[in-house]
């Protein structure tokens, strides 16, 4: 069989994984973060219990218990959450394996941005994913206040994003950033969160005292995850809009959008505390339209002379329908007639201008024949 058409196979079943088990991550640490916020001290004292929520869902109402350290005595059968966790960030890691690593030339690198080859490209992004992991797990190691690892992660999320722009083309490098975000979420529930509950068991089953520590640790690093999530969440969706990754300072414009979308899912977390602090969406509100404001299209090129239909399809013969071409065209987007190029214009003029077509120019395209495909475009609309 053709290999394309099984890379396409593989990046359907590996997306459709990804984003199922995505979901299960991503609701089960919305719901235990607002579950932990949302505990209350039981009105009448139960022994280890620190607090308990209720709910209701479902046609029922639910009583959940949270233990100071453990109960005293372990249940029969225990659920462990973290298969959601692994199953995503392995079919991810796996997408990016199937549609970055194994086509470099064409999807990380962009001769535009880094004079990189692409196994060099590959090499950098594996590790990138290492390197973010070490430094946030040393900076939680050795930084005691919490503030003070919210600095350095902050640092180390502009630092990526900077980067990844000047490395990777523009759609990788936001995916670069969200990879290794995941990775460090990932990381943590492997390496932090599931040994502090294995140290939890195995103290009840030796009948030990169980050290509160391993569980403080799995709690800050299970509270990083949670306002994390948005800013990863953004980055899968980022590849299907241009014109945030295809403008001038892309780097800042994803820092942009991960400080509004963290504020978001900080203002929740107050919420779920009894907190309405409402002049957090109201700001986020104000810098999202100063964000649409910023990112409005400039004018069209000018170019010298109308350009006519010939010559714009001649320019996409050329550097496009190589990809757009037949039923596995990218996204449907079909540009082998003249009809096809038409009914695609303002997708043409948007992927065009922002440089995010053809990938990592891989064809080619000139400046020139990018401008006036671009005005070509902006008079058929």
């Amino acid at each position: 069989m053709d290999a394309d058409y099984l890379r396409d196979v593989a990046d359907l079943v590996l997306r459709f994984l990804h984003v199922v088990a995505g979901i299960a991550w991503i609701g089960a640490s919305f719901y235990f973060i607002r579950l932990d916020l949302g505990l209350a001290p039981p009105k009448e004292p139960k022994e280890g219990v620190a607090g308990e929520y209720w709910g209701v869902h479902g046609g029922g109402f639910y009583h959940s218990q949270k233990y100071k350290v453990a109960p005293s005595k372990l249940p029969e059968h225990l659920h462990w959450f973290k298969w959601e966790a692994y199953t995503t960030w392995l079919s991810g890691f796996a997408l990016l394996v199937v549609l970055y690593w194994t086509d470099p030339d064409t999807r990380l690198v962009d001769p535009a941005v880094a004079d990189l080859s692409g196994w060099q490209a590959a090499a950098i992004s594996a590790a990138g994913l290492v390197l973010a992991w070490l430094l946030y797990d040393a900076a939680c190691r050795l930084l005691r206040d919490d503030r003070a690892v919210a600095g350095f992660v902050t640092a180390l999320v502009i630092a990526s994003a900077f980067a990844a722009g000047e490395l990777f083309a523009a759609r990788a490098a936001y995916l670069q950033v969200g990879a290794m975000l995941g990775t460090i979420m990932a990381a943590n529930v492997f390496f932090t969160i599931i040994p502090a509950h294995w140290e939890l068991v195995h103290a009840k089953q030796e009948f030990r005292e169980p050290d509160p520590a391993p569980g403080l640790r799995a709690k800050q690093r299970s509270v990083h995850n949670n306002y994390l999530t948005l800013p990863v969440v953004f980055t899968m969706l980022a590849g299907h809009f241009a014109f945030t990754f295809g403008s001038g300072q892309a780097w800042l414009v994803l820092l942009a959008l991960f400080a509004l979308v963290g504020a978001i899912r900080h203002f929740f977390n107050l919420w779920h505390q009894g907190r309405r602090a409402w002049w957090i969406p109201a700001a986020v509100g104000v810098g999202a339209i100063a964000l649409v404001v910023a990112l409005a299209p400039e004018d069209t090129p000018a170019v010298a002379r109308q350009v006519t239909d010939a010559e714009a399809q001649a320019i996409v013969s050329e550097r496009c329908t190589e990809c757009h071409v037949g039923a596995s065209a990218p996204s449907g987007v079909r540009l082998e007639t003249l009809n096809g190029i038409r009914a695609n214009a303002s997708l043409i003029e948007s992927q065009v201008s922002s440089r995010a077509m053809p990938p990592g120019n891989a064809t080619g395209m000139t400046d020139e024949e990018r401008d006036r495909l671009v005005a070509w475009a902006a008079a058929a609309r």
